[in-house]
């Protein structure tokens, strides 16, 4: 199993923390659900850090059997239409820069 992260490092404007999370709740979400293939999709709300370590406000995984379907996935009309409504949630909520990172995952269990 392969995870893409989008880590989305920088800040959300102040006092937009509530509005930031309700637009990606709300207009994100139903669309990376979409995504085909995908094995779970995991959005993660930065609450806290350790001191001088980097701002995540949000951190989205969405799991893939393989780098094939996560290929396929990132082509689907879904894939831009969050592209889209991104751009427009990080103009109105959020400073800073979206990166990605593709992982390959080995669980173990406790």
């Amino acid at each position: 199993m392969i995870t893409r992260f989008a880590l989305f490092e920088g800040m959300v404007k102040d006092g937009k923390t509530t509005e930031f999370r309700a637009a990606v709740k709300a207009r994100l979400i139903p669309l990376w659900r979409q995504f085909p293939g995908n094995l779970d999709v995991r959005v993660m709300f930065g609450e806290d850090r350790d001191e001088g370590a980097p701002e995540f406000p949000l951190i989205l995984a969405i799991s893939y059997p393989d780098t094939a379907t996560m290929e396929a996935a990132l082509q689907a009309p879904a894939r831009a239409q969050s592209r889209d409504v991104t751009g427009e949630i990080v103009a109105e909520f959020f400073d800073g820069r979206i990166h990605h990172h593709v992982t390959e995952c080995h669980e173990f269990k406790a």
